[in-house]
């Protein structure tokens, strides 16, 4: 039985190579950009790791903002220290986003390959 809408897996063979790691995958664990589940994995890890450098850096920048515009009182404190925190978290989560989705749309080839060990070639 066929579909009558056809899919872009209808288009591959059974295995395909992945263009981040080239290991030759299943194409149901290949997304559309072909990355397979282990790259896209990678990714959003160093993402996550670049969305802390933003969100530390924009929590930062409210936090000079707080100091220098605003000057707080002493009454709350804890009010304006939450606010960065929150500030932090946030500004993580969105620098996350756009990382990763910078590298998606970005989709260097290759970038997590291992060049195989060859063995050692004997002299002439």
């Amino acid at each position: 039985m066929t579909r009558e809408y056809p899919t872009w897996r209808d288009r591959f063979p059974d295995a395909a190579t992945c263009v981040r790691c080239l290991e030759e995958r299943d194409v149901m664990r290949l997304d559309r950009l072909l990355w397979c589940d282990e790259c896209r994995f990678l990714a959003r890890n160093r993402a996550a790791w670049w969305g802390w450098i933003v969100g530390l850096a924009f929590g930062a920048c409210v936090a000079g903002y707080i100091w220098l515009i605003l000057r707080p009182t002493d009454l709350v404190i804890s009010g304006w220290v939450a606010t960065v925190v929150a500030s932090v978290w946030i500004g993580s989560k969105v620098g996350r986003e756009i990382v990763y989705g910078a590298m998606r749309f970005r989709n260097a080839r290759a970038v997590e390959a291992v060049p195989p060990v060859l063995p050692p070639v004997d002299g002439d």
